[in-house]
């Protein structure tokens, strides 16, 4: 299962693009479906896909959407962004995709109520940039949702660093060594909701770590 390659500054190739979707299409349908709905369950307000890869989560944010929902995106990947406009055509909620990385987001301070990172700190080039754009956009209170890969324990974890220079090259830019839930509850700029590690998955994509983290007001981050 090959990670979502969202946000990424390194270019997926045209072919690796073409076969995304068909080659996680059966595990999109499975396994990963509960935890795009975890994403946008109670769902509201103005909304940041920080990473759209191919559009995965947009039939998720039509589903849940509102009168008040209104949702953006960013895919800097010229191959994987094609993909998502045309998902993003075909759903009934607009939803408007920026070419922009995620370590430099085109939007104003406490722009969104929510931002959602689904398998996209695996290919951000500076997570420590890009949490720190996603806390500026983010309003005070506001959620950032994460759905995210990380390194594991043991063999697998050896196994994957055996793999992860390859791997880089061949998907998107992806890290499979990456302790993104360490890097993500440490940010200053948010207090943890909630976070837990699942099992799930196949090595050297597993395991997986969720959660929401909350913006802290200004008063709070002092």
């Amino acid at each position: 299962m090959p990670a979502e390659p969202n946000a990424s500054q390194e270019p997926a190739s045209p072919l690796f693009a073409a076969i995304y979707d068909p080659a996680t299409a059966l595990v999109e349908r499975t396994l990963l479906r509960p935890h795009r709905e975890y994403l946008v369950a109670n769902l509201d307000g103005t909304v940041l896909d920080l990473g759209a890869g191919t559009g995965a989560m947009f039939p998720y944010f039509n589903s849940v959407a509102n009168a008040s929902t209104e949702v953006h995106a960013i895919e800097p990947d010229p191959h994987m962004r094609r993909q998502a406009e045309e998902k993003a055509n075909a759903q009934a909620t607009p939803i408007h995709i920026e070419s922009s990385p995620a370590e430099a987001l085109p939007y104003d301070e406490d722009t969104f109520d929510v931002v959602i990172a689904s398998m996209v700190f695996c290919t951000i080039p500076d997570i420590k940039s890009a949490l720190s754009e996603t806390a500026r956009v983010l309003k005070p209170g506001g959620e950032l949702r994460f759905f995210e890969h990380v390194i594991d324990d043991g063999w697998r974890a050896r196994v994957q660093s055996a793999l992860a220079p390859l791997w880089r090259r061949l998907a998107g830019g992806c890290h499979l060594t990456r302790q993104t839930g360490t890097q993500l509850v440490a940010e200053q700029s948010f207090d943890v909701v909630e976070i837990e590690r699942l099992n799930l998955g196949i090595t050297p994509i597993r395991p997986f770590v969720r959660g929401r983290l909350r913006k802290r007001s200004v008063s709070s981050t002092r």
